[in-house]
């Protein structure tokens, strides 16, 4: 089982990327200023019309105190920062927004119905056209992104190709266990962790949303123990 769908999507980011990465340079800081705030109204936008799809708010709300808490407990934001740092200065990238290119990215192209929803039924052995077209919208946000936070955004392939292409694996697998309801639940979730990001592209600085990521890991444990 070779996951196509997310292939082709990792292609289109990429192509996007480097579009992105072309016209950075033409982008004045002002402009890009402003795009920045574009991208930070845009992202909280997206995360409401996710979030807001919820048919359980105490699984909601349970996942995302008891993921933030895990989160914080462990600082997984220091510790994911460090990582990445350590990965830029090997591979020689001076970048300040290295790690928040690949964290953003990886959350707007990843958390959402049309990639679980995608994977799933590409898993299934159905045609990925929603991948495709989920393809697509990456390939034209990936320019946006990246003129924006620069190289992070290419980088942000890898862990999509383990989330993305994973689902796929997992649904191709065990498609007789997987409980299809729980993709509105995971859906809405991450759409909390999507605005989490946009206040952070706002300049919010209180708030940590990589700490906010083993929520995506409680919403399917608290759905499980009460399905």
């Amino acid at each position: 089982m070779i996951p196509i769908g997310t292939l082709v999507n990792i292609a289109t980011v990429l192509t996007g990327g480097l579009v992105g990465l072309l016209f950075q340079r033409f982008i004045s800081s002002k402009i890009n200023e402003k795009i920045f705030f574009i991208m930070g109204l845009f992202t909280i936008f997206l995360g409401l019309s996710m979030s807001i799809k919820s048919t359980d708010l105490i699984i909601m709300l349970l996942s995302i105190v008891l993921g933030t808490m895990l989160g914080e407990y462990f600082n997984l934001d220091d510790k994911i920062t460090l990582c990445t740092d350590r990965f830029k200065k090997k591979i020689n990238i001076n970048s300040d927004q290295f790690t928040d290119g690949i964290l953003t990215s990886f959350l707007l192209f990843c958390i959402g119905s049309m990639t679980i929803v995608g994977s799933i039924e590409e898993g299934l052995g159905l045609p990925p056209d929603i991948l495709y077209t989920k393809s697509i919208m990456d390939g034209v946000s990936a320019i946006i992104l990246a003129s924006t936070f620069g190289i992070g955004v290419l980088f942000s392939v890898f862990p999509m190709l383990l989330f993305q292409g994973g689902i796929t694996l997992l649904v191709f697998y065990f498609k007789d266990f997987f409980p299809l309801d729980l993709i509105t639940h995971i859906s809405s979730v991450g759409g909390v962790l999507i605005i989490a990001i946009g206040f952070k592209i706002l300049g919010y600085q209180k708030i940590t949303p990589i700490n906010m990521l083993p929520s995506l890991m409680f919403v399917v444990i608290i759905y499980m123990l009460k399905f």
